[in-house]
């Protein structure tokens, strides 16, 4: 199946600076009348103006980037200072004074050249000058009349120009590449939607029961004071016995400790860290619903808004940065959870939890009563009615893999939980199995909230009892006679495969069996297996009730339990090919193509259901026309928290008529379920926007993919059915790709068949080629915190290339089918080829070069030295207790000054002539931590004429890996000494670096932490100024080592390069962090002081 979207629409045209030429040209023609001469001389000015070559990427740009003085009208603004003003001063209008000095001078060239010709025969005339008057003033009232008509005309092109003189930024990037590919024609034989536009669906109106409490707290406060033994949710351990036992007189008073506690003991009394209207999150396992429940009411009734996530397993977790940024942006400070909760996060040597990454620095507390001091007698909670105050935050993550927050209010909350308790039927004191997560979605909606506000007894499965015994959930309903259950599809399929004709079971109490992927259109198939081989076991077929629902909009959509069971629920077939263009046609079951769907129900009390367009305007879709579902009603999110825009897009829709008009007044929020609404107010769901992938101007949804793909054998190959479907862009277009894990027993052959018969399945079911299948291990593919695929990191690592599939088949030809047009002659030379022209004659466009080294502070003494090493016995003279270095570390604090560093380097150039015994040009490797004994050594080794190597040392933790790759540059340098320090020598020597590198193999080692005390008799200074100064090796992640040549030229231009930085800042003190491998140690000599 397909989910679809309509056609484009188009909200709106951009204005082209085009039409302004058009516009201009228009103005010209206009005043031609008036000076024809003057429009001509300026057609020829600007036919001889060179125009400037735009950029390359917007070929049409040529006629936008041409100057505004060549569409000035010639007759008042000709001249260049006429131009400038207006260009200038685009807000105003050309003066009357300028405008009568030119119209002056228009009116005097007229009647100057009048007069020429008529000479001769008005001066032989009598009565000659009256006439010529007569014509004068003629003259003169045909000419302010102009005059008026031109300054309009100025006037209108003044505002043309006070319009956007360029395009959209956009049009500015428009890839050439484009144009290049072949453009998908559509089908003409393509299904079209046929039908009448269709009309708003209104659920039946919300009751008003006298009884219903004005808020939920009010509803626990009710149940804990006059219920107080009556059991409100009981737990299950991994054997499937009951673990604790939650009544509502303990959920009350300890919901009560924690509110106090919350409010009143973290922080100070003056400075409390929590007040009421802050955000906390709520960090439990999921076999803990009932330390979860307790901390959540603790929150309603602190008038504190709980932000509920899943427990961080690791500080990788997939997905986990994005859920620390929802916390950061909610401002969340601290982190609630239970005691074997917070034992079990990840911990630091000292015992700390760990912030985890993008995470905000949180404070864990602990819910646990042992933990909590008890509130005084004279505390009470304020319970007031609900209102429009934020009640809680949900997440959902998006397709990108971002995460939002949806914040729903105390009103949406309680009326949620009244249209829920009307739409189920529900009753004081009936039972519900729970296998769903409590802490989101359906599971929480039912299994938490609805169950409070009627009192309800709960038995919540964990979802690790269900991998033990998927029939778990099916005996605590016999063995609690429960009414309600409320399943995933995928918890009856497990429970079919685990069914071994078990005697005990009887599923008559079951009034509503609540399938909360009721939206997913292949759960059909797992209802209908789970009805025919449960029927004997007392099941009624309209005990089943699917539901749609969504994060924004809350439940959409739920079907009612019925008493007649004559009445069968609402199915349809309908054919892949319509759903791919978005259209709707009923199919015969007969074929392969085809799509059976089942409906979620009714619309829910008290709300409106509509289905529009998917992009664009939302218009109403027709009502043979696959849609968006839109709702209007109280008992939905209001918002993405922070997001303001993007909460305009999702939760302010107007749905407009065929004549643009929207149906209400009310705004309607998207819930992202694709469907329509069929005969009778029946729902139906075929997919989610979340999960569509446009191929080809048809549109597919990845569920549908996915449940082909497992259709071939799931069982055999497919490892616990993890398969991930998602698209890719390639040449402007999205491409399917699929992931599956393989079982560990699968061999070569096996896999490329079966990804075979899968490509074939896709081909003639949805008529889509795949582009990659991928098989990866099992248990390899990034996980969610349930224990799902995390799709977003999944796609991320395939566009990285770090999957690691273990076999793979490409099969672009099949998908690829737009590929680029042949080459073609161009018509006309653009400016892109005068551009490529250039460059290929060899013509400099632009260059960029850094300052002069030369013109840098010539005063400087420091100039007249050449050589690093003669610059530092200039600086320990000069300036000896400027400090030039200062580390800084967990202990201690060490400086070393000019004239420090210069006879430190002095003695380690007598060590390494008199120990070392080494001349001129010998290569040392320099084997130091970061420190003030790496500079010391490298500035020796200037002083003696060696050739300083810096090496980073082996780890101690991880010596089996980080010592051959020392070993391996010491040996490529041609290294004829290394030095380093007492303790890395006595590393080099132990039995663990002696396993990995032989140590017999090393050269002379040299530990600088004893010294010689005398001085050099002579300091080396270099003959050559190309002489080598220093190598540099950098080893990548392959274990190739790359070198870098530096001879002294270059060490001394570095050192100004960076000093003069220095001073453009005007700073005294630098403070960072830079690696101690590179050009840090130079610079630091000519000024400055390095933290």
């Amino acid at each position: 199946m397909s989910p679809l979207r309509s056609g484009p629409a188009c909200v709106g045209a951009n204005r082209s600076k085009l039409g302004v030429t058009l516009t201009c040209k228009a103005e010209c023609s206009c005043l031609k009348y008036v000076h024809t001469e003057a429009v001509q001389a300026a057609l020829a000015k600007h036919k001889e103006r060179k125009m400037a070559v735009p950029m390359p990427s917007k070929r049409r740009s040529l006629v936008v980037q041409t100057s505004m003085d060549a569409y000035t009208p010639p007759d008042t603004s000709s001249g260049s200072e006429d131009e400038g003003s207006v260009q200038g001063d685009s807000q105003g209008t050309p003066t009357s004074s300028q405008g009568s000095i030119n119209m002056e001078h228009w009116i005097s060239q007229a009647i100057h050249g009048s007069t020429t010709s008529t000479t001769s025969s008005s001066s032989t005339q009598s009565g000659g000058s009256g006439a010529a008057h007569r014509l004068a003033d003629v003259m003169a009232q045909t000419i302010f009349s102009l005059f008026s008509r031109v300054s309009a005309k100025i006037q209108q092109l003044v505002n043309t120009l006070k319009r956007p003189k360029r395009p959209p930024l956009r049009e500015f990037f428009v890839d050439d590449f484009e144009e290049l590919l072949e453009v998908q024609q559509p089908d003409p034989n393509q299904p079209k939607p046929e039908g009448a536009q269709m009309l708003a669906m209104r659920g039946e109106q919300l009751g008003v029961v006298t009884n219903w409490p004005p808020s939920l707290e009010a509803a626990l406060q009710r149940w804990g004071t006059i219920s107080p033994k009556a059991p409100c949710l009981t737990t299950m351990d991994t054997n499937g016995k009951p673990l604790y036992i939650l009544t509502y007189g303990k959920l009350w008073t300890r919901s009560m400790k924690v509110a106090y506690n919350i409010l009143h003991k973290l922080g100070t009394k003056q400075e409390p860290m929590v007040r009421p209207g802050d955000r906390v999150t709520l960090v439990f396992p999921n076999n803990d619903p009932a330390a979860f429940m307790v901390a959540f009411y603790g929150c309603l009734l602190a008038e504190v808004v709980p932000v509920p996530i899943e427990v961080p397993l690791t500080r990788k977790d997939a997905g986990s940065q994005q859920i620390g940024f929802l916390l950061g942006s909610c401002g969340v400070t601290v982190a609630l959870t239970s005691d074997a909760c917070h034992k079990g996060l990840p911990k630091s040597p000292t015992g700390e939890i760990p912030q985890f990454k993008g995470w905000p620095k949180l404070l864990w507390f602990v819910t646990e009563s042992k933990h909590l001091s008890k509130p005084p007698r004279d505390w009470f909670p304020h319970i007031k009615d609900a209102n429009n105050d934020t009640a809680y935050i949900e997440y959902k993550t998006c397709k990108d893999g971002s995460v939002l927050g949806v914040t729903v209010t105390r009103i949406a909350l309680l009326t949620h939980c009244q249209a829920l308790t009307q739409a189920c039927g529900y009753t004081e004191a009936e039972t519900i199995v729970n296998v769903l997560d409590f802490k989101k979605d359906v599971g929480l909606w039912h299994g938490i909230l609805t169950s409070v506000m009627n009192m309800m007894h709960v038995i919540s499965i964990p979802y690790s009892l269900m991998k033990v015994n998927p029939l778990s959930w099916i005996q605590k309903v016999c063995q609690y006679k429960a009414k309600v259950a409320c399943v995933k599809s995928r918890d009856m399929h497990w429970a079919l495969v685990a069914h071994r004709d078990q005697r005990d079971i009887n599923l008559s109490s079951l009034r509503m069996l609540i399938v909360a992927d009721g939206a997913n259109p292949w759960s059909i198939s797992s209802c209908d297996a789970f009805l025919n081989v449960f029927q004997s076991k007392g099941l009624r077929q309209e005990v089943i009730c699917p539901c749609a629902s969504s994060p924004e909009a809350l439940t959409v959509a739920i079907r009612r339990p019925t008493d007649d069971s004559n009445q069968p629920p609402g199915r349809g077939v309908l054919s892949m090919h319509g759903l791919t263009y978005g259209v709707i046609r009923v199919d015969s079951e007969e074929k392969l193509s085809v799509l059976t769907v089942q409906d979620v129900g009714l619309v829910m009390p008290g709300a409106i259901m509509c289905s529009v367009k998917p992009d664009g305007i939302p218009q109403l879709c027709k009502t043979d026309e696959i849609g968006e579902l839109c709702v209007c009603a109280i008992a939905t999110g209001t918002s993405y928290y922070g997001l303001s825009g993007m909460t305009k897009n999702t939760f302010e829709v107007f749905p407009m008529t065929s004549s643009g008009g929207p149906i209400t007044e009310y705004p309607f929020i998207r819930t992202g379920l694709l469907g329509f609404i069929g005969p009778g107010g029946l729902v139906f769901v075929i997919g989610k926007m979340d999960g569509l992938m446009v191929v080809s101007g048809r549109r597919h949804n990845a569920d549908d993919i996915v449940a082909t793909a497992l259709a071939v054998e799931p069982m055999k190959f497919v490892y616990r059915g993890r398969i991930a479907v998602f698209s890719v862009s390639v040449l402007h277009d999205e491409r399917i790709v699929i992931v599956a894990e393989q079982r560990p027993d699968s061999t070569e052959e096996d896999s490329f068949q079966w990804m075979s018969r899968v490509l074939q399945a896709i081909d003639s079911i949805h008529q889509v080629g795949v582009y990659c299948l991928a098989l990866v291990p099992a248990n390899t593919l990034p996980k969610t915190p349930l224990g799902g695929i995390h799709l977003s990191e999944t796609k991320q690592l395939f566009l990285e290339g770090s999957l690691h599939p273990c076999n793979v088949l490409m099969c672009p030809h099949t998908c690829v089918t737009n590929l680029p047009k042949p080459r073609q002659k161009q018509p006309e030379i653009g400016p892109a080829s005068v551009m490529v022209g250039n460059l290929v004659s060899g013509k400099r466009i632009a260059q960029a070069s850094g300052r002069d080294l030369g013109q840098i502070e010539d005063n400087d003494q420091a100039r007249k030295f050449l050589f690093l090493s003669e610059v530092l016995q200039w600086r320990a003279q000069t300036t000896p207790d400027h400090v030039l270095y200062t580390l800084l570390n967990c202990r201690v604090t060490n400086s070393l000054t000019c004239v420090q560093l210069h006879k430190r380097a002095e003695k380690i150039a007598v060590m390494l002539m008199e120990r070392g015994h080494l001349q001129d040009g010998d290569h040392v490797a320099l084997v130091y931590p970061p420190g003030i004994d790496l500079i010391a050594a490298f500035y020796g080794c200037l002083y003696a004429g060696c050739v300083p190597i810096t090496v980073r040392p082996p780890h101690p933790q991880n010596i089996a890996t980080t010592l051959p790759t020392v070993k391996m540059i010491v040996e490529v340098s041609r290294s004829a000494c290394l030095m380093t320090t007492q303790l890395i020598c006595k590393l080099l020597r132990s039995r663990e670096a002696a396993a990995a590198v032989d140590v017999r193999t090393w050269p002379p080692v040299l530990d600088t932490d004893d010294l010689p005390k005398k001085r050099p008799a002579q300091i080396y200074k270099p003959s050559n100024p190309e002489t080598l100064a220093y190598l540099d090796f950098s080893v990548s992640t392959t274990g190739i080592a790359h070198l870098l040549f530096a001879p002294v030229t270059q060490l001394l231009a570095i050192g100004f390069q960076y000093s003069f930085l220095h001073v453009i800042k005007g700073t005294a003190n630098v403070s960072g962090i830079l690696t101690w491998y590179n050009t840090s140690v130079i610079s630091k000599v000519f000024r400055n002081r390095f933290v």
